[in-house]
């Protein structure tokens, strides 16, 4: 039997989602499969069977067992952690009020994480006919993996993930040695594409054999659950999503966005903004907004063009491009919107910029651009990509006319924060949107809400390097080359929101019939059974 180890939750997005992803697969395939991790609700997942709870004197608490409508099953074991949580980049957890950068660690909190997992994982060994181990990321089931096969002699497999081998490898020294002899001893690396072996290779080139351990895999969808529909339907859709939000948790309310919004001013310091910001953010940003079923049904979905944003609302994840490019896309489409879905510390200086774009405060835009990454609690860059689409406009004299555009075409009725979504509302939402834009500023290794924009019929646009390409270029001969390049945005900073304007504009008139093409490659070449199939033949080959 199979026994995943992924250190967080199934909630979310990246590889919490290729984990809950994969697990529901392999149930569907008929498979018991065993999961090591720190999921608060797991009542909410149909394919988990089991569920123990593994505490510090050693005993096993039994949390709930039941019968699940598949053929296979997953078991889950949670390990009690204390109150620490490592992390690559700082979040909100519940059950942990410690959570923590790993490269902020102490050696002695690294070392107390690793052992209770591995002494978890050992009882689950003993109590279950585990053959094989699967690690997610470089760091650190990475490690719990290979100290337990170490010492039970019981292969293992690691699949790295983007976020630590840029937040804890790339940055710690410790957790680079920790990555590097983890990654010498494992029986097989999982890859997900061309730029995560690249990045394998560039840090851990004294590995013996490590283009013979490496296996590309791809990332999945499920093309059952995010299905296209004609626009007479859209409607319709947002009431399905609707109905499914009626219990949902709430996070940020109306009072909070306008106290905001009510608080700014044209000349408001750095200081006071941030203080603003603050003051208005203390809510559970992983739930959803109060007002989201009020904002949705205010749309037009037979006759508004309609974008969407799905990730964190981190400056990393380029959504502050997509807010700069508004003004004259707005102005070439009346009736357009934006819906952001997602939650991160970027929210409220976003809020704040939009603002200042409606009511024509020039000097706090160009404020906000340059304070960046300071108003999300993450260094002091600027937001560089507005910072040279500025000046691009003013090159070309036309950075007065940006600013009149977006005072008459910028209102907060046309930009939805949603909040938090799962998979249960996003399912209804993917396929009622025109355009999706994902303008990571970060190489990432694969993104997953590119291929669920494909099966539903809504047309990705992201930047054309890393994973995103691979993406994109999977799709050539499917559709027109003139068509696939409207979804490749420029990854230079000097180019990405121009030429994001620009193809956009275009990309909201694209025809159904190149976008059931999309449909056709995503089932062809990523539904998650097929990824499935591969994972587990393979891994189970290094059981034998």
């Amino acid at each position: 039997m199979i026994c995943i180890l992924h250190g967080y939750l199934l909630e979310g997005s990246g590889s919490n989602l290729w984990t809950r992803s994969i697990i529901q697969s392999l149930c569907r395939s008929g498979e018991t499969v065993h999961l090591l991790c720190q999921e608060n609700h797991p009542q909410l997942y149909d394919f988990i069977a089991e569920v123990y709870i593994y505490h510090e004197d050693g005993s096993i608490e039994t949390l709930f067992q039941r019968a699940v409508p598949y053929a296979g099953q997953c078991i889950m074991h949670k390990p009690k952690l204390g109150k620490t949580l490592p992390v690559y980049v700082w979040d909100r957890y519940e059950e942990f009020p410690d959570v923590q950068p790993m490269a902020q660690l102490s050696d002695t909190a690294v070392e107390s994480y690793l052992e209770k997992n591995i002494r978890a994982l050992k009882q689950v060994i003993a109590n279950h006919n585990i053959k094989a181990l699967h690690a997610n990321h470089a760091v650190l089931m990475s490690v719990v993996a290979q100290r337990v096969s170490n010492d039970l002699s019981i292969p293992y497999a690691i699949m790295p993930h983007g976020s630590a081998i840029e937040y804890a490898v790339k940055k710690d020294k410790r957790f680079f040695k920790y990555a590097l002899n983890a990654f010498k001893q494992a029986q097989r690396i999982y890859v997900i594409g061309n730029e995560i072996r690249r990045r394998v290779k560039t840090i851990f080139p004294s590995i013996d054999n490590l283009d013979a351990k490496m296996v590309e895999l791809n990332l999945g969808v499920d093309t059952g659950l995010f299905l296209p529909v004609c626009k007479s339907e859209r409607k319709g859709n947002i009431n399905f999503l609707c109905e499914k939000l009626a219990n949902a948790a709430r996070g940020k309310n109306q009072t909070m966005i306008n106290n905001l919004r009510n608080g700014l001013t044209p000349d408001i310091n750095k200081s006071d903004l941030m203080n603003l910001i603050n003051d208005n953010s203390g809510y559970n940003a992983k739930h959803t907004d109060y007002n989201v079923e009020d904002r949705l049904k205010s749309i037009d979905w037979n006759s508004d063009k309609i974008l969407l944003f799905v990730g964190r609302l981190i400056a990393s994840k380029g959504i502050h491009s997509i807010i700069a490019a508004l003004p004259f896309i707005f102005k070439e489409y009346p009736g357009a919107k934006l819906v952001v879905v997602g939650h991160g510390p970027l929210r409220e200086p976003l809020e704040s910029l939009l603002w200042a774009l409606e009511n024509g405060a020039r000097n706090l835009v160009k404020n906000i651009v340059d304070w960046g990454t300071e108003l999300e609690g993450s260094g002091n860059k600027p937001l560089l990509e507005i910072k040279h689409y500025f000046k691009s406009l003013s090159k070309q004299s036309r950075l007065d006319t940006y600013f009149e555009t977006a005072e008459k075409y910028i209102n907060k009725d046309r930009i939805i924060f949603t909040g938090y979504l799962t998979h249960k509302e996003l399912r209804y939402l993917f396929p009622v949107c025109d355009a999706a834009v994902f303008p990571s500023v970060v190489a990432e290794a694969g993104p997953l809400v590119f291929l669920e924009a494909l099966a539903s019929g809504c047309f990705p646009i992201g930047t054309y390097f890393a994973g995103m390409a691979a993406s994109i270029d999977s799709l050539t001969g499917s559709i027109p080359d003139r068509i696939l390049n409207l979804m490749k945005l420029s990854p230079d900073p000097k180019e990405t929101i121009g030429d994001m304007v620009s193809k956009i504009k275009k990309s909201l008139n694209v025809d159904n019939e190149f976008k059931s093409a999309l449909r056709r490659v995503a089932v062809e070449k990523y539904d998650w059974q097929n990824v499935t199939k591969k994972f587990a033949e393979d891994l189970k080959k290094l059981a034998v």
